[in-house]
């Protein structure tokens, strides 16, 4: 009984004991687990930190700072300056002259520069063209095109540093451009404004000398872009040029256009391979469904590109193609702009044989056109 009760007590204290400490040592873990635990995650989280920002630090030195890609861009732009006559002027023996200020940039170490057609018009009577280094040469004009508001212009140089062309067709709105030219004048030459791609395929209408203009599938940017900024570069965040700038609504702050680079390269293309660039001529001029709408309110345009006016005398004309036609395709490219049949036929030469795919009557018929020689 004795032994029993003894055995038993000893048995209780036992279990108490043994319960006494298994508390004693869960409320010691649990003190300190947490610091455990706390401490791991705080180094883990350091180390993660540390990492992250040696990452960002790495690849934020491997992306081209702004000062960069102007440092790298700005022995390629040019100035523009044009004597050009006052066709106004009554007496010949008195033709009044007035200088014109622009900017260009170089597409070709041997002279090629691009910018608007409106600074250097087929007609000038004197261009001369400032480079990075101060020195002046003269300029001829070579190629323009009036209703993309572009031109060429040749100077006898060698060596020069040409840009860097982007591709145009892959710009996203809010993405990050750079615009360099000479606002004002050439005493602020070289004048670099930043801002961002505000809008894609962007179609303005403007008078000019009694005409209503109407300018399609424009690059519209924030970058700040006066008077002299025309024809300079439009340039994205990895240092390449993807536009040329062309004109800003005076009407309103912050609202510049240029024109995408995209359309000029098979011009770039040609001149580097023969020297020479002849343009095809397809007699016709069409808009796309941005623009219809103010010319032609009773016409729905989905896709394609309507056709406003035919030269009767021309390729397409003596073809048969007409005022109405919706063209949708060339050579089963397909076309829903008139910058893409533009730079589908600076692809091709005087002469080449071109197939339009065009809606009429709500049918569809393919016409062969022989292009002519633009003059």
């Amino acid at each position: 009984m004795y032994l029993y009760e003894s055995k038993k007590k000893r048995s209780i204290w036992g279990t108490l004991g043994i319960v006494v400490l298994s508390v004693g040592a869960t409320v010691l873990v649990m003190q300190f687990l947490p610091s455990f635990v706390t401490g791991d995650n705080q180094m883990e989280a350091q180390r993660l930190s540390t990492t992250v920002e040696r990452n960002s630090a790495e690849s934020n030195d491997s992306l081209p700072t702004t000062a960069d890609i102007v440092e790298d861009n700005m022995k390629s732009v040019v100035g523009i300056s044009v004597l050009q006559p006052d066709e106004n002027s009554l007496l010949d023996i008195n033709v009044a002259q007035k200088w014109g200020i622009g900017t260009g940039i170089i597409i070709s170490e041997n002279g090629y520069i691009l910018t608007n057609q409106h600074i250097a018009t087929s007609n000038n009577a004197k261009i001369t063209v400032t480079l990075e280094d101060g020195s002046e040469v003269q300029g001829k004009t070579i190629w323009t095109e009036k209703n993309l508001d572009l031109a060429l212009i040749k100077i006898e140089s060698k060596n020069l540093v040409p840009a860097s062309l982007g591709d145009s067709d892959t710009l996203r709105i809010g993405e990050d451009v750079i615009a360099i030219g000479n606002p004002l004048g050439l005493e602020f030459q070289r004048t670099v404004t930043r801002g961002i791609v505000s809008g894609l395929n962007r179609s303005i209408t403007f008078e000019e000398n009694g005409n209503k203009i109407f300018m399609e599938d424009l690059i519209q940017t924030d970058a700040s872009i006066n008077s002299g900024n025309s024809g300079g570069p439009l340039i994205n965040g990895d240092g390449e040029v993807i536009g040329i700038n062309t004109v800003k609504i005076t009407s309103a702050e912050g609202i510049g256009f240029a024109l995408p680079i995209n359309v000029v390269k098979p011009i770039l293309e040609k001149l580097e391979a023969t020297g020479k660039f002849e343009e095809g001529y397809l007699g016709i001029y069409a808009h796309d469904k941005e623009v219809i709408p103010y010319i032609k309110s009773n016409v729905k345009l989905e896709k394609g590109i309507y056709v406003v006016s035919v030269d009767s005398s021309g390729p397409s004309g003596k073809a048969g193609v007409k005022v109405g036609d919706i063209i949708t395709q060339i050579d089963n490219v397909v076309v829903n702009k008139m910058i893409e049949l533009r730079e589908y036929i600076y692809t091709k030469a005087p002469g080449d044989r071109v197939t339009l795919t065009v809606m009429r009557n709500n049918r569809e018929e393919t016409i062969v056109v022989t292009l002519g020689r633009k003059t």
